[in-house]
């Protein structure tokens, strides 16, 4: 909870951030005008003003992460962070962070210390602007490459490259960070459906400038997050090494799905347990709040729907979930009707996750856990979650990777392999 903040206050808040009032409209979207409403005591500022400001003020934290960095690394399409959840506890300063989303950019921002800008669009940055760097993240979004230019190329004999083949894509721009930076290691993630998009051929694309242009040696490898977090979400994550090393995905330990997590550790107890926290639980037990709960017609047309479609053979329909069961995948458009994750509810309609949920859900909180800080609508955060990775698997894949950077300043137990879970 943020506590309540008055004029002085938010006043004194927005100065040891360092940032203006402009400054401070271009990062969370108000209005300047709304901003000094809040300031002359006009108006309570908004909590996702405040969770930023705080998060900004932390100097201190910024001073201790820059002054020892055993790697640093940038963090593209960043959306809410989770890559970097898994890389920063292990050492490693992020010194670059790319997001277009503002929406994003504020959950980031109310959860990280930044002592940089938030990048917007990609695109338009010069890889000669991007600071130095030992590793690049990427969850870079999933698109078709055109074939065009490159068929005339063949016809006319000449070479072509991802100039080629990948311009216009986002993964160009990866790529093109790639070739003038030569990191030690890159970690791209994508969805598991990109080694067959476009009939594989965006996948060889991705290999091949990877691989046979820029020289690096890449090991791919689809992991399914149920092992870690009560959610079956399978992503590929595709690691390259800028020289020959002896790593391998082979051995990444992976624990056994069959006893791993269920909805119940990471639902609202609603038991008086958990104190509560508006707006998504009320009450001096904590029940989850009532808006959560599905209309009687948004309830009976799914039913309907999904009756439909068992009539006609298909497989679509709502996901009805209790605290034994493991989740389908939480996507980014939960938010309009939450039918892939519906929990039962012991009399009357079923809910929707709450946004803490999903936090938990999604390994951005741990279970019992509300620190993760979600500044945005509800809207918007199960638009954040549901394009995210889940934490703990970038944890695991983290541990992996990080031995293997070759720094030579690397502490002896990151070297063994035995790296600790950031709590």
């Amino acid at each position: 909870m943020i506590p309540s903040t008055n004029l002085s206050e938010f006043a004194r808040l927005r100065t040891s951030a360092g940032v203006s009032v402009d400054q401070l409209s271009e990062l969370t979207g108000f209005s300047k005008r709304t901003i000094y409403r809040w300031e002359n005591g006009e108006a309570p500022p908004r909590r996702a003003a405040v969770a930023l400001l705080e998060t900004l003020s932390r100097k201190d934290s910024r001073d201790q992460r820059k002054s020892r960095p055993v790697f640093r690394f940038i963090d593209l399409f960043a959306g809410i962070g989770g890559l970097r959840r898994g890389f920063e506890p292990l050492g490693g300063q992020c010194v670059f962070t790319s997001e277009w989303d503002r929406h994003s950019q504020l959950t980031y921002l109310a959860n990280y210390s930044c002592d940089h800008e938030v990048a917007g669009d990609i695109t338009r940055i010069d890889a000669a602007d991007i600071p130095e760097h030992d590793l690049l993240l990427a969850g870079f979004p999933c698109q078709p490459f055109s074939i065009a230019g490159v068929s005339k190329k063949n016809a006319l004999g000449r070479a072509h490259g991802f100039r080629c083949e990948a311009q216009g894509t986002l993964f160009f721009d990866v790529a093109r960070i790639i070739e003038h930076h030569r990191p030690r290691a890159f970690v791209l993630e994508n969805v598991k459906n990109l080694v067959n998009h476009d009939r594989g051929r965006t996948f060889e694309v991705i290999r091949r400038t990877l691989e046979d242009e820029l020289g690096y040696h890449i090991h791919a490898r689809v992991i399914d997050a149920r092992s870690w977090v009560p959610q079956h979400r399978e992503r590929i994550f595709i690691v390259g090494f800028r020289e020959p090393n002896g790593f391998t995905f082979e051995d990444l330990p992976v624990p056994d799905p069959v006893n791993g997590p269920r909805l119940g550790d990471i639902l609202h107890p609603e038991d008086g347990s958990e104190s509560p926290e508006s707006p998504y639980t009320t009450g001096n037990i904590g029940r989850v709040a009532d808006k959560y709960v599905l209309t009687d017609h948004l309830w009976r047309y799914l039913q309907d729907y999904a009756a439909r479609h068992r009539a006609a053979g298909n497989g679509f329909g709502f996901g009805l979930v209790g605290p034994d069961d493991v989740a389908r995948t939480l996507s980014a458009r939960y938010y309009k009707d939450g039918s892939e994750i519906l929990v039962r509810r012991t009399a009357g309609n079923p809910r929707r996750l709450t946004p803490r949920e999903c936090a938990r859900l999604m390994g951005f909180d741990r279970p019992g856990e509300s620190r993760f800080v979600i500044p945005v609508s509800d809207t918007q955060a199960y638009r954040q979650f549901g394009n995210a990775v889940v934490v703990p698997v970038v944890e695991a894949v983290a541990r992996h990777v990080v031995p293997w950077l070759d720094i030579s300043d690397l502490p002896a137990d990151l070297r063994q392999g035995v790296l600790p879970i950031a709590v």
